[in-house]
């Protein structure tokens, strides 16, 4: 652990976009419940039938543009403490979407890769994509048709980065986790990593998560509410100016 403030991870998941209007995953009316995610969500949903879910992320891409969806208070909170922490904030996110970065946020992680994304399965190369994805899309790299899918890490998929993550958490003085459910893994696993490491560990939710006993604090409510008011605890508890 660092002298002084030290280094901060953040883990984000879906409950943190909720208030911007993107549906969360596991809720009762949240995405699984539409759709099964062996379908649009796996390796052999998508060999099985990839028009079902290049429709699928289509529709999630429109979603994300919609002009009312827009980055809330508790994304705007973790952009402004990345800006004012003294020592190395780390924020590394389930979501892929962009709320992230167009709050501000700069030192991020999207462990399950980006919606404005694309990978070619041929060349392997990666391009940013907003609009529509189809089967008759040419790549934009090796030419081929029919061999871009969404930058999406699918169940059965490893996520992103782990290296990097996991250097990071060995090395971090706080772990806060927001907005996830704690049963995905290796994101579920992140704090008892921290917590090994020595740690400060923080659960922000709307309600305890499946972890919820491997944290040393929690504070329970809106993402739009909580972040923000933690964020400015942090920064008087290292005696630094919150605004």
């Amino acid at each position: 652990m660092t002298a002084g403030p030290g280094s901060i991870v953040i883990l984000t998941g879906a409950g943190i976009s909720r208030e911007s209007g993107l549906a969360t995953f596991r809720d009762a009316d949240g995405i699984w419940a539409k759709v099964r995610l062996e379908d649009v969500a796996t390796p052999g949903g998508f060999a099985r039938d990839p028009a079902l879910v290049h429709e699928f992320y289509n529709h999630r891409r429109r979603e994300l543009r919609d002009p009312g969806v827009v980055p809330n208070a508790a994304h705007l909170a973790l952009a402004d403490l990345e800006r004012r922490w003294p020592g190395e904030v780390l924020l590394v996110t389930q979501n892929i979407d962009d709320l992230h970065e167009r709050a501000g946020s700069r030192r991020l992680l999207h462990m399950h890769g980006e919606l404005l994304k694309v990978t070619c399965t041929k060349c392997e190369n990666v391009f940013p994509w907003p609009g529509d994805l189809g089967l008759e899309t040419a790549c934009p790299g090796c030419t081929c048709v029919g061999r871009l899918r969404p930058r999406v890490v699918w169940f059965e998929e490893m996520p992103l980065y782990l290296d990097e993550i996991g250097q990071a958490l060995a090395n971090c003085s706080v772990f806060v986790s927001i907005g996830t459910s704690g049963n995905v893994y290796p994101a579920a696993g992140f704090v008892a990593l921290a917590r090994k490491a020595g740690a400060r560990t923080v659960e922000l939710n709307l309600e305890p998560s499946q972890g919820a006993s491997l944290f040393a604090e929690a504070v329970y409510g809106p993402a739009t509410q909580v972040v923000p008011a933690f964020c400015r605890r942090l920064l008087q508890e290292a005696g630094l100016p919150a605004a």
